[in-house]
C-alpha cells in the first residue's frame, strides 16, 4: 500500500519546530534557575540566560518580556515539581504534606532571595505584578484550595473555614516571614499552621 494516498494519509511526521521549541524553551528556564542559585538573582541577565541555554537573546525575548518573567516560570515549574497533592486521608494529612513541601523550598538560601526578588519587582512594575499574581500567586492559591475542597468532599474540613482564608494564612505567614521578620520555616511552624487551620474539624 501506497503512503500518502488520499485515504491513508501515513504516518504523521514528527514536528521537529515544535520538539526543538519545547527544548529551547526548557533550556532556557533551567539555565536561569541554575544561574539564580549559583549566582543570586541581581547577577542574572537575559544574555547570561542566554549564553548558558545556547540560545540568542531574541529567543528569550519571543516568549517572555523580562528577566523576572523567565525565572517566575522557572519556579512555578520548580514548586509544580516539588510541592505535590497527594491523598494523606485528613485534611491536617494533606495541609501537613503542603506545608512540608512549601517550607523546604523557602528554606532554599537562593530560591529564598529569587521569592523576594520577584515580589520586590512585582511592587515596582505594575504589569509584571499582574502577572506574577496570576501565574505564580494564584497557582500557589489554587493548589491549596484543592486540598481544601477534597477535605470538604471527605467532610473533615472545619465548618467555617474557607479556601481563601487558609491561603490568607499559609500564604500570609510564609510571606511575612521571607520579607518582613526572619523566622525558620520548621517543624514547630508546620504543626501551629496545621492546629490552627484544623481546629473545629
Amino acid at each position: 500500500m501506497d503512503a500518502g494516498t488520499a485515504d491513508d494519509p501515513g504516518p504523521e511526521r514528527p514536528r521537529r519546530g515544535r520538539r526543538r521549541s519545547e527544548g529551547s524553551r526548557d533550556a532556557i528556564l533551567q539555565a536561569a534557575a541554575e544561574l539564580v542559585i549559583e549566582h543570586g538573582y541581581a547577577a542574572v541577565s537575559i544574555e547570561k540566560i542566554a549564553q548558558r541555554a545556547g540560545v540568542g537573546k531574541q529567543t528569550i525575548y519571543r516568549w517572555w518580556p523580562s528577566k523576572g518573567d523567565v525565572l517566575m516560570e522557572a519556579l512555578a515549574r520548580k514548586a509544580d515539581v516539588h510541592i505535590t497533592l497527594p491523598d494523606e486521608g485528613s485534611w491536617a494529612a494533606d495541609l501537613r504534606h503542603l506545608l512540608d513541601d512549601s517550607f523546604a523550598l523557602a528554606r532554599e538560601p537562593q530560591l529564598g532571595e529569587l521569592l523576594r526578588a520577584l515580589m520586590v519587582e512585582a511592587q515596582l512594575d505594575p504589569a509584571f505584578g499582574t502577572r506574577f499574581r496570576a501565574e505564580f500567586l494564584e497557582r500557589r492559591r489554587a493548589a491549596l484550595a484543592t486540598l481544601v475542597e477534597r477535605a470538604r468532599q471527605r467532610g473533615d474540613l472545619p465548618a467555617a473555614l474557607t479556601a481563601g482564608f487558609a491561603a490568607d494564612v499559609v500564604f500570609g505567614v510564609l510571606w511575612y516571614r521571607l520579607l518582613a521578620i526572619p523566622q525558620p520555616f520548621d517543624h514547630h511552624l508546620t504543626e501551629h499552621l496545621v492546629a490552627l487551620l484544623t481546629a473545629g474539624a
